[in-house]
């Protein structure tokens, strides 16, 4: 069985690769919840419809957000209107967003996640990390932000000075899904907003200890492949480098996945990190992707 922990960027990309060299069934999804948040009057979890999308083959490739060849019927008037949305969402994306706020009036998110599982016809299990509302505030020089204002209202502008998670439990299945996996894999998701969430979960970590897992960079050459991991990782203290992220999965990670633009780190990750694997991470096609989940399965 494989576990992956995966944010709504480049993981699922990853995810993409392996359900086409593994059996769907023996794929556990966890997803980070800290970004999820009510907009236009509905539940928006994106990291988690991402990935839905992507195991249903729908999801938009170009911005690894929301479903192909949608429309933005509703989300056009709105502007019109004088009501203007924060997020673009499309109007079939939009009705993932309704019946998922429809069915958390009576399930958990872990419950209703399932039953969008089901009606896409996905083999593989994704559990949201939590069932409670979880957040995540960023402190900057213009005060404290909530994330989406930070990301779409401020582009990314501020300086960044800290990070901060709100305390909440780990969803029923998490724990137990770790634990009997043969191997975790951790993304190449943002290591701040997106994996530490999960990390800091209470019996995570311990959770981890107990298997095999593997990490893959989401830092090329010093920089972020997408998003504003080089600006979270600098407030908390974490080189911008693969290195970086090997200081923040080291205390449980047996190996890691570094670009060949990495190559020169290999030794120095080597001192921290049990076995280093260096292979090309920039997914650009599907023989990237798969290539890239075969060595993430590759036991030592």
């Amino acid at each position: 069985m494989i576990t992956i922990l995966s944010g709504g960027t480049g993981t699922p990309k990853l995810i993409q690769g392996l359900k086409n060299i593994v059996d769907a069934e023996d794929i556990n999804i966890i997803v980070n919840t800290v970004e999820n948040d009510y907009f236009s009057g509905v539940y928006v979890s994106a990291d988690i419809d991402t990935v839905l999308y992507t195991l249903s083959d729908i999801i938009n490739e170009d911005l690894w957000y929301g479903i192909k060849d949608d429309t933005f019927i509703t989300n056009e008037r709105l502007s019109e209107i004088g009501s203007p949305e924060l997020l673009r969402i499309g109007d079939k994306d939009r009705s993932t967003k309704i019946q998922k706020t429809l069915l958390l009036k009576d399930y958990s998110l872990t419950e209703a996640v399932d039953i969008q599982r089901k009606g896409l016809n996905i083999k593989s299990k994704v559990y949201p990390m939590s069932d409670e509302d979880s957040e995540i505030k960023i402190l900057t020089d213009k005060g404290e932000m909530e994330f989406h204002d930070f990301l779409i209202k401020e582009q990314m502008k501020p300086e960044v000075l800290d990070v901060i998670y709100s305390n909440v439990k780990p969803a029923p299945e998490i724990i137990n899904t770790i634990q009997n996996s043969d191997i975790v894999i951790i993304g190449p998701s943002n290591p701040i907003t997106s994996i530490l969430p999960i990390l800091k979960l209470d019996g995570v970590i311990d959770a981890l200890k107990s298997t095999y897992v593997v990490g893959v960079s989401p830092i090329v050459g010093g920089s972020a492949v997408s998003g504003p991991a080089n600006k979270f990782m600098n407030a908390l203290g974490y080189e911008t480098s693969s290195y970086g992220i090997a200081s923040i999965y080291k205390s449980f990670l047996n190996k890691m996945v570094i670009d060949l633009k990495d190559e020169n780190l290999k030794s120095e990750i080597g001192k921290i990190i049990p076995e280093v694997t260096v292979t090309n991470t920039i997914m650009k096609t599907m023989e990237d992707k798969k290539n890239l989940a075969k060595n993430c399965l590759k036991k030592i």
